[in-house]
């Protein structure tokens, strides 16, 4: 494999390569630090990174698979997670000067379900101001003069930039999709008590989600595999069987999907490009997009949700 392009490979074909033994996870974390060293300076998606406790966790790893200790679907591969997710290890500051240095006694569920299955915690990502509105310093990756969209824009953008293939965010207002689709990256914002939201900042029990960031949806699914489970600390969480998101995501749909364009109350207020672009998207799909256009109420519904989260 060619050294200088590993920090691009999927999660999904690192994993394997790591598992195969044609790869370790000290070469896959070597050619992300290298890149963020070559990326990070105009993007700016990290908050907190220990290039040498990054080398260790993977050296760790590399040694369990030599010594026949059992790996986990995600074995070795790096993972960056936004600074409002508890790491035992690294400070969890929130993104507000309020919490410098604050550092926690345990991980975050979803961070313990990610070392469970191997992964290499590589750092902390950038978050707004306790992501809420404030931006942080992150800039698009694609042009630093556009946001990356928050409030997850770190991880967002350090998926985008090559910096490592997944990314944990977190969703209250748009704060996983939006990021997503600014930096060009896959975001996936699971059912509302899917994944475990025990030891990450909140701030609504009826709108916090843990969303995840990838460049295909086969590391999406791989990564969701590994973090859907039963919390006791969150109790929107419950025992259920695990979906099987990568034989999922595998297979072809059992049905041709259909799917709606649902033009909001919004939607005049909206850049001409993202409507040329939309445009361009219906009539690619031609018959399996319905056109919909919801009622003038349904923009109450913005009202709304603002006043359940701010509350």
């Amino acid at each position: 494999m060619d050294a200088s392009k590993l920090n691009w490979l999927s999660a999904s074909d690192a994993a394997r390569a790591i598992r195969d033994g044609a790869l370790s996870a000290e070469e896959l974390v070597e050619a992300c630090l290298a890149r963020i060293a070559e990326a990070d300076p105009a993007i700016e998606a990290w908050t907190y990174l220990d290039p040498e406790h990054a080398r260790t966790q993977a050296h760790a790893r590399d040694a369990d698979r030599r010594e026949g200790r059992a790996i986990g679907p995600l074995h070795g591969v790096p993972v960056a997670v936004k600074d409002i997710f508890d790491t035992a290890d690294m400070p969890t500051e929130d993104g507000t000067v309020l919490h410098a240095g604050r550092t926690p006694a345990h991980d975050a569920a979803a961070v313990a379900m990610l070392r469970a299955a191997g992964a290499v915690i590589m750092g902390k990502t950038v978050t707004t101001e306790c992501a809420t509105y404030t931006p942080g310093k992150t800039r698009n990756p694609h042009n630093p003069e556009h946001t990356p969209g928050g409030s997850s824009s770190g991880s967002a953008a350090a998926v985008a930039a090559g910096m490592v293939p997944l990314a944990l965010g977190s969703q209250t207002n748009g704060s996983v999709i939006r990021p997503a689709a600014f930096c060009g990256v896959f975001g996936f914002k699971p059912t509302h008590g899917l994944i475990p939201r025990s030891g990450v900042l909140k701030l609504s029990r009826t709108l916090d989600h843990v969303g995840v960031f990838a460049r295909s949806v086969e590391d999406v699914a791989l990564i969701c595999e590994s973090l859907v489970g039963y919390d006791d600390a969150d109790p929107d969480t419950r025992p259920r069987a695990r979906p099987p998101f990568c034989r999922v995501a595998a297979e072809d749909p059992p049905l041709p999907p259909l799917l709606a364009f649902a033009r909001t109350p919004l939607w005049d207020q909206s850049d001409g490009d993202q409507r040329e672009g939309f445009a361009e998207l219906v009539e690619h799909l031609g018959e399996r997009v319905v056109d919909l256009d919801l009622p003038a109420t349904t923009g109450d519904s913005l009202a709304w949700h603002r006043t359940i989260m701010e509350a």
